[in-house]
């Protein structure tokens, strides 16, 4: 019962804070459902604001939360932009005829895969998988065994208990590491791998920044998480670091505007801002992501592309086998 009134108190929150969009001012604001953290969100669209004059309301949540939202108000959005999420769900919501065509002139000088043939999405920094480690805790329970340099050394029975790896039907950043392994190693050897590893999992928390935190305050030795968010810990003087693994992916978080949201005009100059330099590196400033922006600078600290070693990721595959994969997951894993 009390989870209930929860959760429908959060929607009329929800719903409370997009008041307004189809209103006589509502060409006057912009709104964003985000899944990049809040601090991010924040000093972004103050930043936005500051520039344009047009005021940014945002509601944050987890990529399935949101995702969902807006596939359910397709035919009357309360919001007119989703921030973040990886290119998959963004073309699964342009199937599901969710989201506008917008070609920002700031498109054009980015990379071929940072921007949808239709329009439809566009990114705006890389992000890249990995492996994070708590250095004391791992060294206190793992003497004598090496860290982990590749994504088969993670499925270690003495890790069992130890591992963190966020739940791929709610986020997208474990949507992202269950396609690299079906990717890496083909359908039957991948579930196979992700079976193994499941076993040894000590907790599937839902939000994307949870195994970051986890190792950071020494709860677990190992996490699976994007490079950046281990990073920005480390930054913070956790005692805390990365491992690239070899045969791994990156993807990039996308923009997208609402189909038939009733404020395109701002909506379109939020996503002018987001590709811009001066938002990019901004960004990689808190989070230490890589700009998608060729002219702008991630942050010191920060893991160039080039730097890893990667598999050729087929976007559109891990999109239309979402359901399928999500379903068996669901059934088999958790």
């Amino acid at each position: 019962m009390k989870k209930t009134i929860c959760l429908t108190l959060c929607g009329i929150l929800a719903l409370s804070l997009f008041t307004g969009c189809g209103k006589s001012n509502a060409k006057q604001s912009v709104s964003i459902y985000s899944i990049i953290h809040e601090e991010e969100t924040q000093a972004l669209t103050e930043l936005f604001t500051k520039k344009t004059g047009i005021p940014a309301k945002f509601l944050r949540a987890s990529t399935g939360e949101l995702v969902n939202r807006v596939r359910a108000e397709k035919d009357n959005p309360q919001a007119d932009i989703l921030l973040g999420g990886a290119t998959s769900y963004h073309i699964q919501l342009d199937k599901d005829g969710a989201l506008e065509s917008y070609r920002s002139p700031v498109a054009a000088n980015l990379p071929k895969y940072a921007v949808a043939e239709d329009g439809t999405w566009t990114g705006f920094c890389v992000l890249s998988l990995g492996i994070g480690i708590n250095e004391d805790r791992y060294n206190q329970k793992f003497a004598g065994i090496p860290v982990p340099k590749t994504w088969d050394d993670l499925v270690n029975p003495a890790y069992k208990g130890e591992i963190v790896l966020t739940n791929p039907v709610a986020s997208s950043t474990a949507y992202l590491f269950v396609q690299n392994q079906l990717q890496r190693l083909g359908w039957e050897k991948g579930w196979d791998y992700l079976f193994n590893l499941a076993g040894l999992v000590g907790q599937f928390p839902d939000s994307g920044s949870a195994p970051g935190r986890l190792i950071g305050t020494g709860e677990y030795a190992l996490c699976v998480t994007f490079l950046h968010v281990v990073n920005k810990y480390h930054s913070d003087g956790f005692k805390v670091y990365t491992v690239a693994p070899l045969q791994s992916v990156v993807d990039i978080d996308c923009i997208s505007i609402m189909k038939n949201t009733k404020n395109l005009e701002a909506a379109q100059k939020f996503v002018d801002f987001m590709l811009s330099v001066e938002a990019q590196e901004l960004m990689s400033s808190i989070d230490f992501t890589m700009p998608v922006n060729p002219e702008a600078k991630g942050a010191p600290g920060s893991i160039p592309v080039t730097q890893l070693d990667l598999i050729e990721y087929d976007v559109n595959k891990a999109a239309a086998q979402k359901d399928e994969v999500l379903a068996k997951w669901t059934a088999e894993v958790k």
